[in-house]
């Protein structure tokens, strides 16, 4: 897609948009942001256990922070993209603007709220006195930058849904690299650098998520050649933030209940003993990126469906997902035949325990059942808030985690006595329920008739 394009030539354009041209930039992006978090845990251990510790226990508090600006960000993704398909590349400035400056002052909200009460926060967690006071140096430092964080992360969203994805994968790979360099100077202190540990980090953190945000605001303004100037983050129109707002809440509430699911079946699997709760652990790390690969493919269908949904072309899109879905399924179901055939040498890099390896083995064989049913589910629910129909996408996911996802959970895995293949087949039937739901309301096109923005309905309004 030319950036270029502008006026009716988007809609044309649109179609022609190829999903694994835009999803493999953001498998590479994403598998990047988890690779930052690894290199934290990595390097610290040349430090100390209890550094370690502390970061981990810190980034779960930074990581719900950074949940809550996906409120902006995901709405503004699918708010852009339908005006893009409808033609409107003229609004799309103000919209940008609107976008930044409202995930700008949350950011800053979140922020302070992070560092008056970080040390609250951390008490939740019953750290150790030495412990806490690692943690509180770091959260007070990494938390402080998490207005960065939202302000990049909205910039981001609005360049992927013009196409850009390869531009803010390059820039995701040069804060790796600016991240990874920092930490060697402040862990290992080479030419006389002072050896700064936990609090190097958290420096090392925040340096490079700026320089990334200063390169993405750039992109915004060279790349895709936005009608953006500084005026556009003071003078807001309230139809564009309840836009992005009537998108991005439903979604963000999505996955913040989807977190609290996990943090339930974690505590569920935890009662079970140690040993089923480090082979849960290992088992998602080894599959986690079977889980970035189906995300990243439903995150690149979101863009196509969005450009096509504003351009009025909601039957080329409803063929599309149904045919890019099969497709999907193909390559996660490659990906996870690859993982079963490597499983127990996989296992055997974290454990050398037979029980673990042999229980995990068993699960990842299960992977063949789950990918499908996640595939159905990722799919269509970012298919559906692309069409703008957000809100069914949230009430049923989270309806069906509570009613019926948690207590098949607690049924199978702790009051019948399966264990954690209970627990994985109630996480099997969950991925499936789900998408069955999502999928059945994308077959009966109810989602038409929720499209944000439309050429012919801007023609109309004009």
């Amino acid at each position: 897609m030319n950036p270029k394009d502008g006026g009716g030539g988007s809609a044309g354009k649109t179609v022609k948009l190829s999903l694994l041209a835009i999803t493999w930039p953001i498998f590479i992006e994403s598998a990047l942001q988890t690779l930052i978090r690894m290199t934290d845990t990595f390097m610290l251990s040349k430090v100390s256990d209890e550094a370690v510790a502390a970061v981990g226990v810190s980034n779960q508090i930074l990581m719900f922070g950074m949940l809550l600006f996906n409120f902006v960000a995901m709405g503004s993704a699918v708010v852009v993209s339908q005006y893009l398909g409808a033609g409107l590349r003229r609004d799309v400035g103000r919209l940008t603007g609107s976008s930044l400056a409202l995930n700008l002052l949350f950011g800053l909200f979140v922020s302070a709220m992070v560092v008056l009460f970080c040390g609250d926060l951390l008490r939740l967690f019953g750290l150790e006195p030495e412990l806490h006071a690692i943690a509180q140096r770091y959260l007070l430092i990494a938390g402080g930058g998490l207005f960065v964080q939202a302000v990049m992360s909205a910039a981001v969203a609005i360049i992927q849904s013009h196409g850009l994805t390869r531009q803010t994968m390059f820039v995701a790979l040069g804060m790796n690299i600016i991240h990874i360099f920092g930490n060697y100077l402040v862990i290992f202190g080479p030419f006389g650098f002072p050896k700064l540990g936990v609090t190097g980090v958290a420096i090392s953190t925040v340096v490079s998520q700026v320089i990334g945000m200063i390169v993405n605001l750039y992109l915004l303004r060279r790349a895709v050649e936005l009608p953006f100037t500084p005026r556009h983050l003071i003078r807001w129109k309230l139809d564009d933030v309840v836009r992005v707002l009537r998108v991005g809440v439903p979604a963000s509430l999505n996955n913040l209940s989807y977190n609290v699911n996990q943090l339930v079946t974690t505590a569920m699997i935890a009662s079970l003993g140690s040993v089923m709760l480090t082979t849960r652990i290992y088992t998602m790390n080894i599959n986690f990126i079977i889980v970035i690969l189906c995300i990243s493919l439903g995150r690149g269908m979101q863009i196509i469906v969005g450009h096509l949904v504003g351009a009025g072309e909601q039957d080329e899109a409803y063929r599309q997902v149904l045919r890019n879905y099969g497709r999907s399924v193909l390559i996660t179901l490659a990906g996870a035949a690859v993982i079963c055939l490597l499983r127990v040498p996989l296992l055997d890099l974290f454990t050398d325990s037979e029980e673990i390896i042999r229980i995990g083995s068993n699960l990842l064989l299960l992977s063949f059942l789950l990918e499908p049913g996640r595939n159905l589910n990722i799919m269509f629910e970012r298919c559906l808030q692309a069409a703008g129909d957000a809100r069914f996408t949230a009430l049923s996911s989270v309806l069906i985690m509570w009613l019926f996802s948690v207590p098949l959970t607690y049924l199978l895995g702790i009051h019948l006595g399966y264990g954690l293949h209970g627990i994985w087949a109630a996480f099997i039937a969950d991925e499936w329920v789900r998408g069955i739901a999502l999928f059945l309301r994308w077959k009966s096109k109810a989602w038409k008739s929720k499209a944000i923005v439309s050429r012919a309905a801007e023609t109309a309004a004009g």
